[in-house]
């Protein structure tokens, strides 16, 4: 058996590289923006008031960015090649402007306040954050500190972020391999209690689910007939949606799980979170302990949170989020 001297493991521990995480802090920005946590608070309270679909837009922003590229920023960029309709093609299919808009205004007021030192990653994590806790939801911890990307590739957006149709063993196969348990994806896909989707991203369970049977007989009947009232012109209007939790759509609470039990999952995806016994007992668990979803809520969106973040050297700070600072990259 080979003994190394204390002082050559010592030497070693020193030579290995600090980790991505112990490079953000929750007070990162105490001296060099002291008003930050403010700006964005403020910025988030006045878009809230004026646009209450703004907190499930930016959860959904802020998951693709996470999930795609790692919390950088990357899904902000609207110029290079990550334009805006491929943009909007892959990852925001029925995601109004309201998400960019949150973070472009607290970025030009922090830009006034303290140009040059807060990142737009940042802001779209602690803006999330802040509206989540604005329609009720739990205000957990965010870690500053990240830097914005340098590059934005739509091609990477393929095979990244769940679809609406992907079955159980697909959705924990992507969770999985992004390093969150079974239990934290179902505790994440709660985010949804406030979500809503596009028409065409469930229309086949309600008018086209097989030859004989034109409607999904597990989706609750009274709630079928609702959605096809709904979506009943969702090919001539490209903006039909509808609330993926229609009995409290605009409170962050654990009604979601409810509605799936009572065959109320708006999306496939959903519907699949009740029928297999690995997620089923997390969403049974949920839909009878608000106090737990929340805390799990919380500590798996400051693991998302912190997901393959950019620290110095590996990143900037743009001083616009949709554009690189530089035309190079």
């Amino acid at each position: 058996m080979a003994f190394f001297h204390p002082a050559a493991l010592l030497l070693l521990f020193l030579s290995l590289p600090f980790s991505v995480q112990s490079q953000l802090s929750l007070d990162y920005y105490q001296k060099t923006c002291p008003d930050f946590a403010q700006i964005v608070h403020d910025t988030v309270a006045r878009k809230h008031a004026t646009s209450p679909v703004t907190a499930a837009a930016s959860m959904r922003l802020f998951f693709s960015d996470c999930l795609v590229g790692g919390c950088d920023g990357s899904v902000l960029v609207s110029s290079n090649v990550f334009n805006h309709a491929e943009r909007d093609a892959e990852i925001n299919r029925d995601l109004p402007g309201d998400a960019f808009d949150v973070v472009t205004r607290a970025k030009i007021t922090l830009e006034l306040s303290c140009p040059g030192i807060v990142s737009c990653s940042d802001v779209l994590a602690q803006a999330t954050r802040d509206l989540i806790a604005a329609t009720g939801g739990p205000s957990y911890k965010v870690e500053l500190g990240r830097k914005d990307s340098l590059v934005s590739k739509v091609s990477d957006v393929e095979g990244n972020i769940p679809k609406p149709n992907q079955s159980i063993d697909e959705l924990i196969k992507l969770y999985t391999a992004k390093g969150f348990t079974i239990q934290e994806m179902v505790a994440l896909y709660g985010g949804r209690t406030i979500g809503f989707s596009n028409c065409k991203e469930f229309s086949d369970r309600l008018f086209n689910f097989s030859k004989n049977t034109p409607t999904d007989p597990e989706i609750n009947s009274k709630y079928a007939e609702a959605l096809k009232k709904s979506c009943a012109d969702y090919e001539k209007n490209s903006g039909s949606s509808a609330y993926s939790d229609p009995v409290t759509p605009g409170k962050f609470d654990n009604v979601y799980y409810q509605n799936l039990l009572r065959g109320m999952g708006l999306l496939a995806s959903d519907h699949a979170l009740v029928k297999d016994p690995r997620t089923r007992k997390f969403v049974e668990m949920y839909a009878g302990n608000q106090a737990l979803f929340f805390k799990d809520f919380g500590h798996a969106m400051e693991k998302m949170s912190v997901r393959e973040v950019k620290t110095d050297g590996k990143g900037e700070v743009r001083t616009r989020c949709d554009a690189f600072n530089s035309i190079n990259h």
